[in-house]
């Protein structure tokens, strides 16, 4: 654990990285939005959705619009964690904080972190605080952090397969003609040639598409899974030293 998540005064050092998990993602859409904005100016994004006949870059663009919508509001969510967990740290640190762990957490900032306090309230007095042990509540507390955030590898994943899958397509197309191509009729060598022509743009563009998009979501997901991680091991600084060592002095009867 880094020693600048401990205590009052080196908690404000882990506001901004944390506070700027939603500002870090707004920044990151921001440029992507550009890039598109100068591919539609020259033509390249029109380009691509005439040329790919099969709708599948059409259909890796939205699934991407809608990813992008999905980690936006992820990426809210535990912006706000991490805003509870600080001022959870803020209470507990301030003088006479170990109070508001007398009946339960419900004074502390309400959060995911404070339902985690609380139920380690509550574990410490159903067992007449003896030693503590908050493994198995610290996964449940690190699963619900992460939430849905594994949406974003399926949906890079996927991003990707589509990509081939009209890499495929293309392919076939591309390839379709050949079996039937007369050199002697120029009318038909000039049709297959288009034919041909058509099918390595599906594959070329969509394959393109899926690359890219996948690339960004993966991105934009680790971003967020990092920013939960830094949650995460905030609240394992804070229960560790603020709240067990206040419920272990309860059970060996020295004033909190």
């Amino acid at each position: 654990m880094s020693s600048m998540t401990i205590g009052p005064i080196a908690g404000s050092a882990a506001d901004p990285s944390e506070r700027s998990a939603l500002l870090f993602w707004m920044i990151f859409t921001g440029l992507s939005i550009f890039a598109v904005v100068l591919l539609w100016r020259f033509g390249l994004i029109h380009l691509m959705l005439t040329s790919d006949r099969t709708y599948i870059s059409s259909v890796i663009a939205l699934l991407y619009v809608l990813t992008c919508g999905h980690c936006f509001l992820r990426t809210r969510a535990i912006a706000r964690e991490g805003a509870a967990a600080r001022r959870c740290r803020a209470a507990l640190a301030a003088p006479g904080g170990s109070k508001l762990l007398d009946a339960s957490a419900t004074a502390l900032p309400r959060g995911l972190v404070r339902d985690h306090i609380d139920s380690l309230v509550t574990k410490a007095a159903a067992q007449d605080y003896r030693p503590v042990d908050q493994t198995l509540l610290l996964r449940t507390l690190a699963d619900r952090l992460r939430g849905s955030n594994g949406f974003g590898a399926f949906v890079s994943d996927t991003l990707m397969k589509l990509g081939l899958l009209g890499t495929i397509i293309g392919f076939i197309i591309m390839l379709a003609p050949i079996a039937g191509l007369d050199a002697a009729d120029k009318v038909a060598m000039r049709s297959s040639m288009g034919l041909m022509s058509d099918g390595m743009a599906v594959a070329m563009y969509t394959t393109l598409a899926g690359l890219v998009g996948s690339i960004l979501v993966r991105i934009q997901y680790y971003m967020l899974d990092a920013a939960t991680q830094r949650v995460f091991s905030d609240a394992v600084v804070l229960t560790e030293t603020y709240v067990t060592p206040v419920l272990e002095r309860k059970g060996a009867g020295i004033p909190s």
